[in-house]
C-alpha cells in the first residue's frame, strides 16, 4: 500500500499539471465565447435598437405579413395590367387616311378614306367623296377584315395603309 501511495505522489504533481492546463485551456475558451456572445449581443442590439421591436420573432413575423401584402397588390396589379391590354388591343388605334380625286378631271382631291381600325382588323371606313355640286359620306363597318358591303379600292388601300402601322 505504501508503494502505491509513493506512486501517487510521484504522478501527482503531474496530474496537477495536467489540470492545470486543461482548466488554462477551457478559460481561454470561455473568454473566447463571452467575446463573441458579446459582439454577437451588440449587433442585435443595434440591428433591434430604435424601431420598437421587442423580439426577433415579431420581426419576421411582421416582415412576412408585408410580404404577402406586396404579393397580393402585386397580383392585383398584373391584373389590372392584363386587362388593360386586352382593351388596347381591341381599341380602334391604327388609323389611316387617304385624298384622293374620286371624279377625275371634274374634282380635285377633297375626297378621302379614313380606316378606324384595331389589331383584329375590326372598324370602319369612313369615305367621302366630294365633287362641284355634291357630297357624299358614306360609313362601312369591318369585322375581322371583311365588310358587308363592297369596298372600293380607295378603301382597301387604306385599311392596309392602317394596319401597316402596328
Amino acid at each position: 500500500m505504501s508503494e502505491m501511495n509513493q506512486l501517487f505522489n510521484d504522478q501527482l504533481a503531474w496530474f496537477v499539471l495536467g489540470v492545470s492546463a486543461m482548466l488554462l485551456v477551457l478559460l481561454v475558451i470561455l473568454i473566447m465565447q463571452g467575446a463573441k456572445l458579446r459582439t454577437m449581443r451588440r449587433k442585435y442590439e443595434s440591428m433591434m435598437g430604435g424601431n420598437g421591436v421587442e423580439d426577433l420573432e415579431g420581426l419576421l413575423i411582421d416582415l412576412k405579413n408585408q410580404a404577402d401584402m406586396l404579393e397580393e397588390e402585386q397580383h392585383k396589379h398584373k391584373a389590372a395590367l392584363e386587362a388593360t391590354g386586352v382593351r388596347i388591343r381591341s381599341m380602334k388605334s391604327n388609323i389611316a387616311l387617304k385624298r384622293y380625286n374620286a371624279f377625275g378631271e371634274r374634282g380635285n382631291n377633297l375626297s378621302f378614306s379614313l380606316a378606324l381600325v384595331d389589331d383584329d382588323q375590326s372598324g370602319v371606313v369612313i369615305t367621302s367623296l366630294h365633287n362641284r355640286e355634291n357630297s357624299y359620306i358614306y360609313s362601312k363597318p369591318m369585322d375581322k377584315g371583311e365588310s358587308q358591303i363592297p369596298l372600293s379600292p380607295e378603301e382597301k388601300e387604306v385599311i392596309a395603309l392602317a394596319l401597316q402601322r402596328t
